[in-house]
């Protein structure tokens, strides 16, 4: 299975001459034209920005999302490449109807047109994973029925299969490949897409985010109608809004472009530093914004998670990056574990300066995280930092950020907006509020063990002296054992003398 669904992704990339891409270089000229000698037959008409997304639409979800993800980088990628990828966001090309209305019946055990009070057939997105029809509920509510495609889980355990495969080449080829870990970083996006194919964790994932946001003045969720929803079919409350991509028709709606990029800075850090719990799939398909200046999230199916330890170590990595202060941001790689413990620091902090200090005092249109990355991806295999597969989600979505605040304000200062958040939360949660906080959520527990202690102190007392009684019988056991050897002995002596006597 494996075998044939590789010979596809080789056929596929031909079919779509992505050649073209990887055999571009002038070093390998000869072989591209070697290629297109013995391909005479194809006929490459759709620029390649089409091709490229035909191919990837052809290939299934995994690739789509890499699609979307490239489509947010348009510092990176010509403008050509970056249009045509943006179409991935919504507009993977649907299953039939049919099979829609199939799935509904078998959920449901009865007709679509049985259960909601209306069913629009046709559906109004389509993604890599799942498509969205709209539908009204008996009593009137307007909802979003969104729909898992039939088949996808084995094409998502095949292609997780080859890229498995393939990190097992990295591992055994690439000098860095061990480092790298590319087995757990694959199984950590194995799990994101596992969860994206039970749409009952998506609608877990909206409630937590739901919960988490509200009342906010900042981000809207839907709604979950949980009567509705099974693994394959979620309904949640219809939002309506204006997909954040469509600048021009925001600030017709005297929408605040500028603060609107502001408030996406504060949310991703709320998310990630309020709650551990992020929204890891922030691509412009998945965002709308309502008429009031609200940013809408959609589609929850990748969630990250964030422990306290990594939010700690990752906000006094943030914070010492704000203040420039590269010291601190090599000490706490260190006392991490993200580096080695006997990584000089003095070194590390060196490297890091280089890296990051001609970013500064830039706007957001000069700077360009993915360049940043990768030289710090150089600087960390040079120490020998192991990547950490937890944290991979948030990278990515870090540079969805980065994509959605370049199109909003390219004069953003991310520097100014972020550091004053994340110099609050280091207060709330180190400072005397911290330490407030932590005896409130301790004050249960403390409560609940107080009355116990004089209990617990005479089991203890209790157990110590039969610990003793135990350690003072064992002493006379071998204080016993002493002397009956010596009485043995002593016997042995005399019969040995009586002996002695009796045959003289």
């Amino acid at each position: 299975m494996r075998l044939f669904r590789l010979l596809k992704i080789l056929r596929v990339s031909l079919r779509f001459g992505l050649d073209e891409f990887f055999l571009g270089h002038e070093r390998v000229r000869g072989l591209r034209t070697a290629l297109n000698s013995a391909l005479f037959w194809r006929r490459l008409e759709q620029p390649r920005a089409e091709r490229l997304r035909l191919a990837l639409e052809t290939l299934g979800p995994i690739f789509v999302k890499f699609g979307q993800v490239l489509s947010t980088r348009r510092d990176l990628l010509p403008s050509d490449i970056a249009d045509e990828l943006a179409k991935l966001q919504d507009q993977v090309p649907p299953f039939p109807a049919e099979q829609a209305a199939a799935i509904l019946a078998r959920v449901y055990g009865r007709p679509a047109v049985q259960v909601f009070g209306d069913f629009q057939r046709e559906p109004v997105a389509s993604a890599s994973v799942a498509q969205v029809h709209l539908a009204t509920l008996p009593e009137g509510a307007e909802v979003a029925v969104k729909i898992l495609r039939p088949g996808i889980a084995s094409v998502i355990a095949n292609d997780l299969a080859l890229l498995d495969a393939g990190a097992s080449l990295v591992e055994l080829l690439w000098s860095d490949g061990k480092r790298l870990r590319p087995h757990e970083v694959i199984s950590e996006f194995a799990r994101h897409l596992e969860d994206e194919l039970d749409l009952m964790r998506e609608a877990a994932n909206a409630n937590q985010l739901r919960r988490n946001f509200e009342n906010s003045p900042l981000l809207l969720v839907p709604e979950v109608y949980w009567d509705y929803c099974s693994t394959e079919v979620m309904v949640m409350q219809r939002m309506h809004g204006t997909p954040v991509s469509q600048v021009d028709a925001l600030r017709a709606q005297d929408v605040d472009i500028k603060k609107l990029a502001r408030a996406g800075v504060e949310i991703f850090f709320t998310q990630v530093f309020r709650d551990g719990f992020f929204h890891a799939d922030m691509h412009p398909g998945n965002i709308f914004v309502s008429s009031q200046g609200q940013y809408i999230a959609l589609d929850f199916g990748i969630m990250g998670t964030l422990t306290e330890t990594d939010q700690n170590y990752l906000a006094q990595n943030f914070l010492a990056f704000f203040r420039r202060d590269y010291r601190r941001v090599a000490e706490v790689h260190i006392e991490s574990g993200w580096a080695p413990p006997d990584t000089r620091i003095d070194e590390f902090e060196a490297a890091i300066r280089t890296v990051c200090e001609p970013i500064f005092d830039k706007p957001l249109s000069d700077i360009s995280f993915g360049k940043v990355l990768l030289r710090l991806f150089q600087t960390s295999r040079r120490f020998n930092i192991q990547v950490q597969p937890q944290l991979v989600m948030l990278q990515k979505t870090l540079l969805n950020i980065e994509g959605l605040g370049r199109d909003l304000d390219p004069d953003l200062d991310l520097w100014d907006t972020a550091k004053p958040y994340l110099e609050r939360w280091m207060s709330e949660r180190l400072g005397w509020r911290g330490l407030l906080q932590h005896l409130r959520e301790e004050t249960p527990y403390w409560t609940t063990l107080l009355p116990q202690i004089p209990r617990l102190v005479h089991r203890y007392l209790d157990d110590s002296n039969a610990q003793r009684e135990r350690q003072q019988l064992a002493a006379l056991l071998r204080e016993q054992q002493r002397q009956t050897r010596w009485l043995l002995v002593v016997a042995g002596t005399l019969c040995g003398i009586l002996l002695l006597v009796l045959f003289r």
